[in-house]
């Protein structure tokens, strides 16, 4: 097998990339750069650097490394820019997926996994949220990545793919400083940054039917999302004719906003105490993956626990930022 890993210079592509070439999968990355950082990845893992939208591009790239499967992560992911600009996620996120689908299947490829998340299910009501909970995204991104999953599965039963969609929960850490997330839009870099400027983290709403008043979250170490992609491609790769797995990426555990802000301040060394601000529209009081099918169908389970996601997390952005205060 050859794996094509679209996005495979980005933070948690770089992590996929690393992962299945250091178990011996032939693979080869597709990026344009847009969020990706070239040298994240090792010298012996072939780069082209375009867009899944060029086809021609696409095609060339098939045929010249012999791509047997493809691992989709080149997409654009955050939720406040696709409240504003729908029509450029629609056009990246669905049309970018259609145009690489069609090459995918003129080409003959016959394995396919997307990069799907957590977002497709909305403001659960649930204690542990399964795989077969209603899907009612409140965002564009989360109908763009709802709507990918349609197209793949769709695709997969009329070209005769074997496909899998995952469905990542909150995706934190770092399995080596230099792969660390270098945006600031998720929450254990928000507090980071915030505290690098001297000034207090910020919890927005404290208020919920949680125990503490404050969101209840999913968190998974990229290095555990990395290794269930490996997992899930072997699998594809292992079967013949059509068929979808569409599985929960997470620990089944819930950490809460407060827990969360109590030990990234463990880890720094930040003594001020977080500021509580208004409820941000749409945030779901508690949000869990039930983890049970990717368990029963896999045997995969996470590894890492959420103070070893922190620490790994400060360690890169200490590398980025020589005026933090290193890892404890």
């Amino acid at each position: 097998m050859t794996w094509l890993i679209t996005g495979g210079a980005g933070y948690i592509g770089a992590h996929v990339a690393h992962a299945m070439a250091e178990a011996g999968e032939r693979v080869v990355v597709l990026d344009e750069m847009s969020s990706g950082v070239p040298g994240r990845l090792p010298a012996a893992i072939p780069v082209v650097r375009g867009s899944i939208a060029d086809r021609e591009l696409v095609d060339r790239t098939l045929a010249e490394h012999a791509v047997t499967g493809v691992v989709h992560l080149a997409a654009k992911k955050q939720v406040g820019e696709s409240v504003e600009r729908p029509l450029h996620y629609y056009r990246e996120n669905v049309h970018g997926l259609t145009l690489l689908l069609e090459a995918v299947v003129a080409a003959g490829v016959k394995r396919f996994l997307f990069s799907s998340s957590a977002a497709v299910y909305g403001v659960p009501d649930a204690e542990l949220i399964g795989e077969t909970a209603p899907t009612a995204p409140i965002n564009p991104y989360g109908e763009t990545k709802l709507a990918g999953e349609w197209l793949v599965r769709a695709a997969g039963r009329a070209h005769g793919m074997a496909t899998a969609c995952l469905r990542y929960f909150n995706v934190a850490g770092a399995a080596r400083p230099e792969l660390a997330d270098t945006g600031v839009f998720n929450i254990i870099p928000m507090f980071f940054d915030r505290i690098t400027r001297g000034e207090a983290p910020r919890i927005f709403g404290a208020d919920y039917p949680t125990p503490d008043g404050t969101c209840v979250r999913d968190y998974i170490h990229v290095a555990d999302v990395a290794d269930a992609h490996l997992a899930v491609a072997r699998r594809l790769a292992g079967q013949d004719g059509p068929g979808d797995l569409t599985v929960n990426i997470g620990r089944g555990e819930g950490v809460s906003v407060r827990e969360l802000a109590a030990l990234v301040a463990e880890v720094t060394g930040a003594t001020a105490e977080p500021v509580v601000e208004a409820r941000r529209p749409g945030d779901a009081a508690k949000a869990v993956a039930s983890v049970e099918l990717i368990t029963k169908e896999l045997g995969w389970t996470a590894s890492y626990g959420v103070r070893e996601m922190v620490e790994s997390a400060w360690e890169g952005w200490c590398l980025r930022h020589p005026g933090a205060r290193p890892a404890r």
